[in-house]
């Protein structure tokens, strides 16, 4: 069984018993966390689709921990002018661990 959710502005396709890197949940370590927006379930022979979410679905997961990503560097330059900005940046994220879908 799979499930397509929304969250953070992204789609996922999630299936239980996996890690998935969402984007940062104010959730501590430890807690569990319901999906409510879930756009697509299916298994294999049928599939719900919503319009926009299916009705009654959710996905339960579990927060592992709440980290940074690798440092993306940023770099403005312009020839001729002695202009140079360096920047880095390191989003946050919250990697969960799905444990069921229901609906």
């Amino acid at each position: 069984m799979y499930a397509i959710i929304e969250t953070g502005g992204k789609q996922y396709k999630v299936c239980p018993g996996d890690q998935v890197k969402v984007e940062k949940l104010g959730a501590d370590d430890g807690a569990s966390v319901v999906f409510d927006r879930v756009l697509m379930v299916g298994d294999g022979e049928t599939t719900r689709l919503g319009s926009p979410l299916v009705e009654g679905a959710c996905v339960k997961a579990t927060v592992l921990t709440t980290d940074k990503a690798k440092k993306v560097i940023v770099f403005k330059y312009k020839n001729k002018t002695n202009y140079r900005r360096f920047r880095g940046h390191r989003q946050p994220y919250t990697l969960v661990s799905i444990d069921s879908i229901e609906g």
